[in-house]
């Protein structure tokens, strides 16, 4: 049936590690704004998987200029990031979970890097729109509304339970440490994913 095809196949690319996952695991363990994360990467990955199945992912990855803008902008923004988390882990002044922003500025913040991780990540499209906008392409008609269907379900299933599964993990967060170990893996899969997307830029 195409929406379960759809299921399997969005599940099977957004089921990975990687900046968006990261980003929203962080967030739900702080308990910062995270229906508000959520649902922006939910509508985020909605809007590209329609857009891919119409046929706009087959125009972008034809487009060479496109691609390698979208491919350096990434690696640039998630090497900031990595920096950026593994400046926390080094910081003396790391907080515990209690002590957050106040909720106005976090609010804002948490749009702004949301949309960030997620619209500045080369994977995001490859694996929304030109991957699951190929695979749904091959539908026609009614099939092909269920397929999107289908893959966007994966997106707003598996982003509501990364986001609000990691607030489960708050109690073991209440200590500094635990922090800083936090950062640096979430660094360090920024940077790999940084340095992935340079190497793939030069084999281009």
């Amino acid at each position: 049936m195409p929406f379960f095809n759809g299921l399997a196949t969005g599940a099977a690319l957004i089921i990975a590690i990687g900046a968006q996952n990261a980003f929203v695991l962080s967030n739900g363990i702080k308990k910062n704004n995270i229906l508000t994360i959520v649902l922006i990467c939910c509508l985020c990955d909605a809007l590209l998987i329609i857009a891919g199945v119409s046929g706009v992912g087959a125009v972008i990855s034809t487009n060479p200029l496109l691609t390698e803008i979208t491919l350096w902008g990434g690696a640039l923004f998630l090497f900031w990031y990595a920096a950026r988390s593994l400046r926390s882990a080094c910081a003396c002044n790391t907080q515990k979970l209690e002590h957050t922003e106040p909720t106005c500025r976090s609010f804002t913040a948490a749009i702004g890097a949301t949309l960030a991780v997620t619209l500045l990540n080369p994977h995001v499209y490859l694996d929304t729109m030109i991957l699951v906008g190929s695979i749904g392409s091959r539908f026609g008609g009614s099939e092909r509304l269920l397929f999107t269907a289908g893959a966007i379900s994966a997106s707003f299933i598996w982003f509501f339970t990364l986001g609000f599964g990691g607030s489960k993990l708050a109690p073991f967060f209440q200590n500094t440490l635990s922090w800083k170990i936090l950062d640096v893996l979430v660094g360090l899969i920024m940077f790999t994913l940084g340095t992935a997307l340079i190497f793939q830029g030069k084999g281009m």
